[in-house]
């Protein structure tokens, strides 16, 4: 797999949310569910709530919960399992 295909995670501290305006980023909710998705551009997200497991076509598998920030770059093809329902602040880049 491309490397820059591997999603990029991490916990960022109030200071670096707000430096970044993620609090006026729009709104993606979604019920428990089992779904494909290709990225066809790169988008930043921030987990409010929720669980979800990312398995990408390599079988890399990702688990995601509240606090996330996660870069999910273009190219990407790779199946959502949403364990508990999502809330996310995104950004298309």
């Amino acid at each position: 797999m491309h490397k820059s295909h591997l999603l990029q995670i991490k916990k960022l501290s109030p200071e670096e949310i707000e430096k970044m305006g993620i609090l006026k980023w729009n709104i993606w909710e979604k019920e428990k569910s089992v779904f494909p998705w290709v990225y066809t551009t790169d988008e930043s997200c921030y987990f409010e709530e929720g669980k979800v497991k990312i398995i990408d076509k390599a079988g890399n598998e990702y688990n995601l919960e509240k606090g996330d920030f996660v870069v999910f770059p273009q190219g990407l093809e790779c199946t959502w399992e949403i364990i508990e329902p999502v809330r996310k602040r995104y950004n298309f880049s």
